[in-house]
């Protein structure tokens, strides 16, 4: 477990950027990769925002803030992960990408290195398989916001070793976080239960049940959670709640994972929630 001291996390957005700070919060040298440029520095902009909030409420200081930025290094270019100990891939959502990228990154990183993903709901055992290194490659999902959110899922592919679990498990705890284990089936363990209660939440409001305020207020003060499902959803990105029912119903082969039209709909018309400033709730306008 000592032998990782560098972190490689590739994708600078909300996951990534989270898993950097994290990761370097703990003393660990990250390099974040983006193959986009404006991306890496937006990311890196995000540490040090999220730092600065940390500092206004005197949980660090401005010197241990600056000292855990300077730690996280950017790149657009996937070899920089060969100094890596150990890789968190935080991309979008599509399996066809992350195979292709797993692929790249198995002939980059050294043979020990382990390759975890932060999918939220793709088979682990189909990442690994597009490697020459399956039994070292695992699910590492950790929840949005990263740096407030406790827990982390770790899920095991089929192929998965024993050595690999633990040292992941092992690294999430160095980490901060409580782990929850899953094996590896469509949306695990979190988005096997969270993603139909918020697409429930959909069709109640498709149906014209309640409005969108009634909705999130009865389950907010009605189940003691702390937002309401269609808040939670724009906080989450409709088009990855979407894309997560799709692999419930397409993996499951059940009709009560169909994704509710409304929803459908709603990514059509790019309302992906609070990240383009459009959901179920209208962020442009406050």
């Amino acid at each position: 477990m000592s032998s990782i001291q560098t972190l490689g996390v590739v994708g600078a957005g909300q996951m990534g950027n989270g898993i950097a700070q994290v990761a370097a919060g703990i003393g660990l040298q990250v390099i974040m990769v983006d193959l986009n440029l404006e991306a890496c520095a937006k990311g890196k902009a995000t540490i040090e925002k999220s730092l600065s909030r940390f500092v206004r409420k005197e949980k660090m200081t401005q010197a241990q803030a600056d000292e855990v930025a300077a730690r996280v290094t950017t790149s657009s270019e996937l070899k920089a992960l060969a100094a890596a100990d150990f890789v968190v891939e935080a991309i979008v959502e599509n399996e066809a990408i992350k195979r292709d990228l797993f692929e790249k990154l198995d002939a980059i990183c050294r043979p020990d290195v382990i390759l975890a993903s932060n999918t939220s709901s793709i088979s682990i055992t189909r990442i690994a398989a597009a490697t020459k290194r399956p039994e070292q490659v695992v699910g590492m999902h950790f929840m949005n916001p990263v740096p407030i959110m406790k827990l982390v899922e770790i899920i095991r592919g089929i192929a998965t070793s024993d050595a690999t679990f633990e040292t992941t498990c092992e690294l999430a705890e160095r980490l901060g976080k409580v782990i929850s284990g899953s094996k590896d089936y469509p949306g695990f363990i979190v988005n096997r239960i969270l993603m139909p209660m918020i697409n429930e939440a959909f069709y109640v409001l498709y149906e014209g049940i309640g409005t969108a305020e009634d909705i999130d207020s009865g389950m907010k003060y009605g189940t003691n959670q702390p937002m309401g499902p269609l808040t939670l959803a724009d906080f989450i990105g409709l088009d990855t709640c979407l894309a997560i029912m799709r692999v419930l119903h397409d993996g499951l082969g059940d009709t009560k994972y169909r994704p509710c039209p409304l929803l459908v709909q709603y990514v059509d018309a790019g309302w992906y929630g609070r990240k383009s400033g459009r959901g179920v709730y209208n962020y442009a306008e406050g």
